[in-house]
């Protein structure tokens, strides 16, 4: 057994300033400035903590009355904070797209160095067991001409829900501790270093993978559920939603858009990011997208439907930002919460964007898809699924390497999540490069 560790709490943000500033009419830049400059003087450990003025003390000491007044998981609380996470993303517009934006003002974090970060997170980690052992498996030899672009897509599993909903019967609730858990799944990511990471189920982006990831040089984008359920937990940090993050040094952000699912008509509680990326090494652009459809058995039909409404929105965006018919190329990945024989999955093979799915390469035959991508046990019984995906457009992007899939061995019989892994869906990580377009190679 692995003993639960006392270890410097994570970079810390003043959520409750940003909450009520956000809800005022008119946003002072220089009360959120003060805040975010606090953020980054603080090291990893929070060891430093800048005095608050008194318009920051009054705004955290108001929302601390409010969060007084309604106990975390009640339904007062749901909706309070869901208006929230709706003002720290902005209000919605028609058509399902929730957000649109062509200039982010960036926040101004000290940066840090990547490996300084990975080393504390390893220092803190050495008393669990290692993250299972994966390797890349290279499908084909890139060239310095045409440098590749890292993808890496995992749902990390809420806070919320992995402790107080969703029931892993054999993993120890120590395992879940989020002043560990945090460091594993920053762990992760740090180790594989990807240029383009989409999440889901994030629901600690403003306090800690926001402020983190933007000191090693990631901008980041965050659409919460409508109606998450980690409002219903009690002690909950927020909705959960996805999250998309990329390489300031190696793409100049053009446009993203938030857009909430429909199905059959209706609106649902499924989101999705688009992020219309330039790459500053090629100067091509293509767009990328994190999404994550309805979970659980009897929802076929919905997921489908959400797919499909999906799949119509890539293609207006893309098709506005290419100088082609055919638009951009695109990159999709997600947690669909379905096997490839359903239809989502199929609508997706076929649709007019020429999508494939990067993962089918590690296949003999280049067909099939991993045995796995979760793995858990719950009240209900083991369930081993195959639920994530990375699509790309055949015509724009090749694959130079996937990263392998663990044993049945390196998982272990408590399956996921664990000790050794934050979260009962693996991580999906690829290297893709450009197609050269004709008139390039002239």
């Amino acid at each position: 057994m692995y003993p639960v560790r006392r270890c410097s709490p994570l970079l810390q943000r003043d959520l409750a300033t940003f909450c009520v500033s956000s809800l005022r009419k008119e946003r002072k830049p220089s009360a959120v400035k003060r805040t975010v400059s606090a953020v980054s003087r603080r090291g990893l450990s929070g060891s430093e903590h800048k005095p608050q003025s008194q318009e920051d003390s009054s705004s955290s000491a108001a929302l601390r009355n409010v969060a007084h007044a309604y106990p975390m998981g009640s339904s007062s609380s749901s909706r309070l904070f869901s208006t929230l996470a709706q003002s720290l993303s902005s209000a919605p517009l028609p058509h399902g797209l929730t957000h649109t934006q062509t200039d982010t003002e960036e926040c101004e974090f000290e940066q840090a160095d990547p490996e300084a970060l990975l080393h504390e997170c390893e220092e803190v980690l050495r008393n669990r067991p290692p993250r299972p052992h994966r390797d890349f498996i290279r499908t084909r030899a890139s060239t310095p001409l045409n440098p590749q672009i890292r993808i890496m897509q995992w749902n990390i599993l809420a806070q919320a829900l992995g402790e107080g909903k969703d029931g892993f019967v054999r993993c120890p609730m120590e395992a879940l501790n989020w002043a560990e858990r945090k460091y594993l799944i920053l762990e992760e990511i740090l180790t594989y270093r990807p240029d383009v990471l989409c999440l889901q189920e994030v629901d600690h982006y403003y306090d800690t993978f926001q402020p983190l990831l933007s000191r090693v040089g990631y901008q980041g984008s965050f659409c919460p559920k409508p109606c998450s359920p980690c409002l219903d937990v009690r002690d909950n940090n927020g909705p959960d939603g996805c999250a998309l993050f990329f390489s300031r040094q190696r793409f100049e952000l053009l446009g993203t858009s938030h857009l909430r699912l429909s199905a059959m008509m209706l609106k649902t509680n499924q989101v999705a990011i688009v992020a219309t990326l330039r790459c500053r090494d090629t100067g091509r652009t293509f767009c990328v997208a994190v999404t994550h459809l309805k979970a659980r058995s009897g929802w076929e039909a919905f997921r489908s439907a959400q797919g499909s409404h999906l799949l119509q929105q890539l293609r207006v965006i893309c098709s506005q930002q290419g100088q082609h018919s055919e638009g951009v190329p695109l990159v999709v990945c997600g947690d669909f919460n379905a096997e490839p024989d359903e239809e989502v999955y199929r609508r997706f093979l076929a649709s007019p964007l020429q999508l494939e799915s990067a993962y089918r390469t590690l296949s003999s035959d280049g067909n099939t898809e991993p045995l796995f991508t979760s793995w858990k046990i719950r009240p209900s019984g083991e369930s081993r699924a195959t639920l994530d995906y990375v699509w790309y457009s055949r015509l724009g992007f090749s694959v130079d390497a996937v990263l392998s899939m663990p044993s049945e061995e390196q998982i272990g019989p408590d399956r996921l999540p664990s000790y050794h892994y934050p979260s009962d869906h693996l991580s999906l990580v690829c290297d893709l490069s450009f197609i050269q377009e004709p008139h390039r190679l002239m």
